[in-house]
């Protein structure tokens, strides 16, 4: 039987071109080198196509100049007697002398006889000779041929729309550079240091951008590289008639198609800003002698979605998120929660002593990660990186979600750091042993400290930040009651309520309101930045016990955190 006439073009289209040319029959001799070469003729005695290098060797060298060779003009004439070869020859990489020759449905996995005895006992076993029979004429084949095609193709649109985003982002670094210059002609020499500072946010903007597109581009190739190599190892198999081999490389081509990386990858290229601008600052044009920043880089696209945001004037429950996992040895205590940029929700599990990450649009717990003790606040840095505080260690440690949670770095304290909040490059830490707050730039370096002596020493206190980071919201749990206090640890107001029992989480809204959980009685009010005006959003159930709080502008939902093993979902349109 002659080599399948079945084009590759047919099952991929113009995606493959690149990988198998438009011909019928390829050298057999090149395909073991993952060449694809169009065949010249074809070797009665080998039973072999041969391009015309392997054609030419065939003729000089003594012990193969004898065979008989036809032209390509003649391969219609070509009556061979192969069979298809059923025997499975890759050895097993786990037991490395065994053979693969298994398959197990269920578990998707290929295997060896060990692994099989070992792993899959239960299970009902696909033995690879016998199942792979015909299967290089089977629409299965030609299946996962076009999937494979298809997975090719979005990838590498992927790969050209990631590199036109970097692209932008020059252009963009470009326009804000020449704005910050235009701007630092018209006032004095004394503003040095805020153009600098202005010009190292600009180029941080422009690195971590860069950053992100790099690494979508690492991913993109990655994809496509194996891709490639899997679609070069099945017209491999298929043309040497290796079908053990070929079912082998379908199932492992199979596994790969139903990998969600390619859509991770799109998901961070589309939900990545790109579009900045500095404006200027307004007072600074007349108030030369006053301190204040440089400007203000601009997120567009977060100011375009942030105008659209409607007041929060209701909550409204949704559901629950079911947040245990199999390994959890303790009820879940959800002390700190918050909303990552790429639509991902982060918890701090106390009781457990884990990190989960949980899936926004399945409301499915995706990760997680035990620590050497508990959590117990979070606050998102940048696109990917959050900080998480545990104050049994004395400790914030700073983790990332590029690709798993890993613990990136750590910032050692001196004292108990529970509740905190991140804004304007800063971290606001609510810290116990003493009572105060702790302020620290980027580099994990001790700005300010806040004595809170109003406090009790014995609760540990909750903190948010108002957008322009003049003002604290500290809970006083001790007292029932929410403080605002200025950065000198100055009260200016205070919010009291029958119904505000035990405040914890706390969530600093973008007009300026205040979200307040009581811990006592499961109520959630609404408070004016001023503290002087407030609603009750939500009166809990028996049994409610509220810890933590936090907001997805995407999905407009709240989300709120507890002791037991479901989130709390409301709806705010």
């Amino acid at each position: 039987m002659a080599v399948s006439g079945r084009k590759q073009s047919d099952l991929l289209g113009s995606v493959a071109a690149g990988s198998a040319e438009d011909f019928n029959h390829c050298c057999e001799p090149c395909l073991t080198t993952g060449q694809h070469i169009e065949a010249h003729g074809f070797c009665v005695t080998c039973q072999e196509y041969l391009c015309k290098t392997c054609h030419d060797v065939h003729r000089k060298t003594k012990v193969l100049r004898n065979h008989q060779i036809l032209q390509r003009n003649d391969f219609d004439k070509i009556q061979t007697t192969r069979k298809s070869n059923n025997e499975c020859t890759e050895l097993c990489q786990v037991h490395k002398k065994e053979i693969i020759k298994f398959y197990c449905p269920s578990h998707h996995a290929l295997g060896c006889n060990d692994c099989i005895t070992l792993g899959h006992r239960t299970c009902k076993i696909d033995y690879i000779p016998e199942k792979c029979e015909g299967v290089a004429d089977g629409k299965e084949f030609d299946d996962v041929m076009q999937k494979l095609g298809e997975k090719l193709k979005e990838a590498s649109e992927i790969s050209n729309k990631a590199k036109g985003s970097r692209i932008n982002i020059n252009d963009y670094n470009e326009q804000i550079i020449k704005a910050i210059t235009e701007f630092r002609k018209e006032i004095n020499d004394h503003l040095d240091l805020m153009q600098k500072d202005a010009l190292n946010n600009a180029e941080e903007i422009k690195s971590n951008n860069n950053k992100i597109i790099h690494h979508v581009l690492d991913r993109c190739e990655n994809m496509i590289s194996g891709i490639k190599c899997l679609l070069s190892s099945l017209h491999a198999s298929k043309s040497t008639h290796q079908d053990g081999q070929l079912y082998i490389g379908m199932k492992r081509a199979e596994s790969a198609l139903k990998s969600d990386e390619l859509h991770e990858v799109k998901d961070t290229l589309m939900h990545t800003n790109m579009r900045y601008s500095f404006q200027r600052n307004a007072e600074l044009e007349t108030l030369f002698c006053k301190k204040m920043v440089f400007g203000e880089i601009v997120d567009h696209s977060r100011h375009e979605s942030t105008k659209v945001t409607k007041a929060l004037d209701s909550l409204i429950g949704k559901g629950v998120i079911n947040i245990k996992t199999s390994s959890d040895t303790e009820v879940c205590g959800i002390t700190g929660c918050a909303v990552l940029n790429t639509n991902k929700l982060v918890l701090a599990d106390w009781d457990n002593q884990k990190v989960k990450l949980v899936c926004i649009e399945n409301k499915l717990v995706q990760e997680e990660k035990a620590l050497d003790s508990s959590p117990f606040g979070i606050a998102v840095m940048s696109q990917d990186q959050f900080a998480v505080t545990m104050p049994d260690n004395n400790e914030i440690v700073v983790m990332t979600t590029d690709d798993k949670l890993l613990c990136v770095r750590s910032i050692e304290v001196d004292r108990k750091c529970f509740c905190i909040d991140y804004n304007q490059d800063r971290l606001y830490v609510a810290c116990l042993a003493p009572s105060s707050v702790i302020v620290l730039n980027m580099q994990g370096d001790i700005v300010n400290t806040i004595p809170l002596n109003f406090l009790s020493p014995r609760y540990a206190p909750h903190i948010a930040v108002c957008k322009d980071s003049k003002l604290l919201y500290i809970s006083d749990i001790g007292n029932d009651s929410v403080v605002s206090i200025s950065l000198q640890g100055e009260v200016t107001a205070t919010y009291k309520h029958i119904y505000l029992r035990g405040p914890r989480g706390m969530l600093v809204l973008d007009d300026g309101s205040l979200l307040v959980c009581s811990y006592k009685n499961g109520t959630i009010h609404k408070v004016k930045g001023d503290l002087k005006h407030w609603k009750i959003m939500y009166k809990g159930e028996d049994g409610d016990r509220l810890k933590s709080i936090c907001h997805s502008l995407r999905y407009a939902e709240i989300y709120v955190g507890c002791i037991g093993d479901r989130l709390k979902v409301f709806n705010t349109q």
